[in-house]
């Protein structure tokens, strides 16, 4: 009865677990999935980004990133940071008003949120009456002013959101200085814009959407003059100087207005329709930017001929007589631009045009000829192509990093030099003690290499597997040419591209070796490609091999897609890497598991219908073996047919049932008098209770069938040097699992080094091995003689690990869905086995094997189980032992996707997808931890026509010099009463001069 009893508690292990393990959700990879807001600070240098789930992500200098969520959960409406502070104003869609600050503790900035706010109106008012349209945060830094739909503007205080009812400016106090013959009361409803005087900040400009503009005395509650423009307006833009003013119009027209002392009526100096004259859609927003050499760049949102150009979502960019339209593949959310910020500069001298657009940010350097991308450290377009796979690989040798990032330098050639222009804050994180890779496969084909090493996701190269097949695509072509005449000058920029020329096309496995620069890709199709490293572009002849994985059994038709057509002759690769073989699948179903071996120069590939080994340096076929069942039907119907038969599935549906109630029947007894079976019961349920107060409760778990379908799908390959015959000679073996509960073992013959070309490599079947449960294998792994798993491929030679123990004998661990178990080899004799889903109720989804550091001393590490499963928990699992650790929640059960697309890293790291455009990072170690660590810093602000009194001045500086960067605290008494109660040194002096009295 001992091996029921639960273990005792180890004090000693207990203190080893908290050195070793520990969760933390680190930081999100990626482009911000549905961004609604944008906002840029020039004080500050940061801009902040926010979404439709009420997310606000602020990004500065690379690794400089500060997240906040809303508790609503509403959409972001508008960003506004507060001039000349660490602060920002948010609003959403359900008209509250948010105050965020940057505040330091423990030596790095924090973004917290400090006060929310709902305007409200009187009893009995309509919602519009305060429903906010605009959002002017004035350079004093005490006051918001906040239009609303029913022309009202509201002034609010900050940072206590107080309404100050005497300064609010109705539309009845506008009308009375406005002649009655120019407008009526319907003329003043709806604020589109508000802007303060760059000059003067006693006045600002109202822009109503009914086109009337007011410029309005803050001093003495007067128009100072009005405008009247003849179309629904879109915005306002005020220039450098003061002296006029742009207006943007509905009808794809923008205007610009003389501004003069007296009240009167102004006419407009100018009215330009840029793509006229037919009809326009709207332009939203625009810049007027002034430079040296006279000429302005004059940028705006929208303004194309309805009729042939109302679908694209463009940026005009007009500088003399250079014009451009940034045409994006998304709808464009908001952009900004940057350019002097000193108040004391004459001219604006924009350097860079940030776009937000709906999956991807897109910078454009206007100081370099020909306006060229900029390439972005980090908010990458992940989805540029949607995610099909990823693969993760650690501790990349700097030889290999190298030639990749030099590889990717030649892609880059037409980005722009200029530096990242959004620079803030600084980044304290320390150095990534390692260099790591993310790999991507995508939809379109392609593969894209990560930077994964810190905070920011940086994409260092792109490989396409488009060039070895035929497809309707030419890969020659190039969006972005133009023609000299064409009009309007439209220019595609950006990466987003959802739309594959060919579903077939998209990669499915990868395996990159660290060591030898070989890279395997598989595909949709049955498409495997094997690659090497080339430093300069080649032109080869990519051989071509057939797996026949069905080995012409008689009955079965593939109904699926065909295979991809490849290119005759010689094709032109760019640097980078470049495949010399293809191997075929047939049928050409999905690739399901994928194994490389760089020392043995072996590839193995698996699908729904079976499994095969191919030699890529003699370019042969090993071995195939089909592993389809008899009733594996839906395997030979194909991802793309979505084909599935609901009269064979109720089918299986009501035999389970059946199976069910016979073998419980049987289990009962089946016959006999009444007393006999229920004595028996009886019987049966006592000891049952006795057992369940030793033992942890196991849930009964249906046997699955071999009739069940897609039991052929092999899920995992393994490669392993181990004892597969006997005990005294070990061999290269080659393991495959099924999804019916088979392992298959394949013992290798690989010539030696010298004899490699001569000699084919040789397989034979050394065992198979059926689990009883028949639960899917999701993992293999064989320990040595230490307990220590195998090391990869070459890493021994490196001399980056210890040779594995081939003395002590070796153990075999089987990973299915629903349990761990061990066997001994050569034998393959049961010794261990850890029923997860009897004990737990889940089943696993991913597992691999993790090294664990501790955190206290570098001398001792140990290798772990990471398991990840159907519940989203992920477990951590003890070698050899199978005792469960520690649990953590990490991903939501119902985020399905989210589960499948995570993968771990081998030092207790893992990603994955939170949204079709986001990683989230997370860490189970102590020791490797990557979260972003920064400070911003409050720039010393200069002294200018912007700031109104001496005191707010002298506060600011003084701010300034104690580098606080928390909410603008300009009176005394009980706030300074308050800031000092929390300041932990003055808390201390207190406690030390009180016990020194007594």
């Amino acid at each position: 009865m001992r091996r029921f009893l639960r273990p005792g508690h180890d004090p000693v292990r207990e203190r080893l677990k908290r050195d070793l393990f520990q969760f933390n959700k680190t930081v999100e990879h990626g482009f911000p999935h549905q961004p609604s807001a944008l906002g840029y600070s020039p004080f500050l240098r940061l801009m902040a980004i926010g979404t439709r789930s009420g997310a606000i992500k602020l990004y500065g200098a690379p690794g400089v990133e500060f997240m906040g969520l809303h508790e609503e959960n509403n959409t972001v409406m508008q960003i506004h940071f507060i001039p000349d502070q660490c602060q920002l104003v948010t609003l959403l869609d359900d008209n509250s008003l948010h105050l965020w600050s940057l505040k330091q503790h423990g030596g790095a900035s924090e973004l917290r949120e400090e006060h929310r706010f709902t305007l409200k109106g009187p009893p009995g008012s309509p919602p519009s009456a305060t429903q906010v349209t605009a959002v002017l945060p004035h350079s004093s830094r005490e006051v918001l002013y906040l239009g609303t739909e029913s022309g009202n503007i509201f002034v609010v205080e900050l940072p206590s959101f107080r309404v100050l009812e005497d300064r609010t400016i109705t539309p009845e106090a506008v009308l009375q200085w406005i002649p009655e013959d120019n407008c009526n009361r319907r003329s003043c409803e709806l604020v589109e814009a508000l802007r303060e005087h760059p000059k003067n900040p006693d006045q600002i400009l109202i822009g109503y959407s009914r086109a009337l503009i007011v410029l309005w005395d803050l001093q003495n509650n007067k128009a100072i003059q009005h405008f009247l423009g003849s179309q629904q307006l879109e915005n306002l833009y005020w220039q450098r100087d003061g002296s006029k003013f742009i207006s943007c119009h509905y009808d794809g027209s923008y205007t610009q207005w003389p501004v003069a002392s007296d009240n009167r009526q102004s006419e407009p100096l100018e009215n330009t329709v840029p793509y006229g004259p037919f009809p326009c859609k709207a332009i939203s927003k625009i810049y007027w930017q002034t430079t040296k050499n006279g000429l302005p760049y004059i940028i705006f949102q929208g303004g194309m001929p309805r009729a042939s150009y109302g679908d694209r979502h463009s940026i005009s960019v007009i500088h003399g007589s250079q014009q451009t339209a940034f045409d994006f593949t998304s709808r464009v959310i908001d952009f900004f631009i940057i350019f002097s910020s000193d108040p004391a500069a004459e001219f604006d001298d924009p350097s860079a045009l940030v776009v937000l657009a709906e999956e991807e940010l897109v910078v454009i350097d206007l100081k370099s000829a020909g306006w060229p991308a900029v390439h972005p450290p980090y908010l990458a377009s992940l989805h540029c192509s949607a995610i099909t796979c990823s693969h993760h690989v650690s501790n990349i040798p700097l030889k290999l990093w190298e030639r990749i990032i030099s590889a990717g330098s030649k892609q880059n050639i037409h980005y722009s030099s200029m530096p990242w222009p959004i620079d803030g804050g600084t980044n304290i994180a320390p150095d990534p003690p390692q260099r790591d890779l993310l790999l991507t496969g995508h939809e379109d084909g392609t593969v894209r290499f990560w930077d994964a090493s810190g905070v920011c996701l940086h994409l260092l190269y792109k490989l396409s597997t488009v060039r070895v097949f035929l497809t309707d695509a030419d890969p020659n072509d190039n969006m972005n040419t133009l023609g000299e005449d064409e009009w309007p000058p439209l220019r595609k920029v950006g990466t987003f591209d959802p739309y594959s020329d060919d579903p077939r096309l998209g990669i499915q496995k990868i395996y990159l070796c660290k060591y030898s620069g070989y890279l395997a890709v598989a595909g949709t199709a049955g498409q495997v490609l094997v690659m090497e490293l080339n430093d300069e572009d080649a032109e080869h002849v990519v051989d071509h091999a057939e797996a026949d994985l069905l080995q012409d059994q008689e009955g079965y038709r593939w109904k699926g897609h065909e295979k991809l057509k490849t290119r005759d002759g010689p094709v032109r690769f760019e640097a980078g890497f470049q495949p010399f073989v293809l191997v075929q699948c047939q049928p050409p179903a999905v690739v399901t598991s994928l194994a490389l071996h760089s020392e043995w120069k072996l590839v193995a590939f698996g699908t729904s219908h079976g499994f095969g080994l191919f030699d890529h340096q003699q370019k042969r076929l090993v071995f195939v073996k089909c592993t389809l069942h008899p009733s594996d039907q839906l395997a030979l119907e194909g991802p793309l047919s979505r084909v599935k038969s609901l009269k064979k599935s109720l089918r299986q549906s009501f035999r389970r049932i059946r199976r069910s109630r016979v073998s419980s029947r049987k289990r009962r007894g089946g016959g006999g008098n009444a007393s006999e079976v229920q004595e028996a019961n009886a019987k049966f349920d006592q000891d049952a209770l006795q057992e369940m107060e030793l033992a942890p409760v196991q849930r009964k778990i249906e046997a699955r069938s071999a009739e069940d379908s897609f039991t052929g799908f092999v899920r995992t390959l393994y490669f392993a040097d181990t004892f597969l015959r006997d005990s005294s000679r070990h061999c290269p073996s080659l393991w495959a699992g099924t999804n019916g509960g088979t392992v298959y073992a394949f013992c290798l013959r690989v010539p030696p080094a010298e004899r490699r070309m001569d000699e084919p490599v040789r397989a034979e079947q050394a065992k198979e091995i059926q689990l009883m449960h028949r639960a899917p294998v999701v993992g293999i792994l064989v320990l040595d003689g230490r307990s220590t798993p195998l090391p990869e491929p070459l890493e021994v030679a490196h001399d980056l690990s210890k040779s594995p123990d081939m003395q002590g004998s070796h153990q075999l661990l089987v990973v299915s869905e629903e349990q761990f178990k061990v066997f001994t080899l050569p034998k393959v004799s049961s010794k261990l086995k850890l029923k997860l889903t009897a004990l737990e109720g889940c089943r696993v989804r991913k597992v691999t094997v993790a090294n664990f550091g501790s955190c206290k001393t570098d001398d001792y590490s140990e290798n772990d189980l990471a398991v990840l499963t159907n519940l989203g928990d992920i477990q951590i699992i003890s070698l050899p032992f199978l005792k469960l650790q520690i649990r953590y929640p990490c991903i939501r059960k119902e985020d399905v996707s989210g589960i499948a697309s995570c993968v771990f890293t081998k030092y207790g790291q893992g990603f994955y997808l939170i949204s079709p455009s986001e990683f989230e990072r997370f860490s189970l170690s102590t020791k490797w931890l990557v979260e972003p660590r920064c400070i911003v810093d409050m720039p010393e602000v200069m002294s200018n026509n912007h700031v109104h009194s001496k005191s707010g001045t002298e506060n600011a500086a003084r701010k300034s010099s104690a580098g606080d960067c928390g909410e603008d605290e300009r009176k005394s008494g009980r706030l300074m009463e308050h800031a000092l109660l929390n300041d932990e040194k003055v808390l201390k002096e207190i406690q030390s001069t009180l016990e020194g009295g007594r």
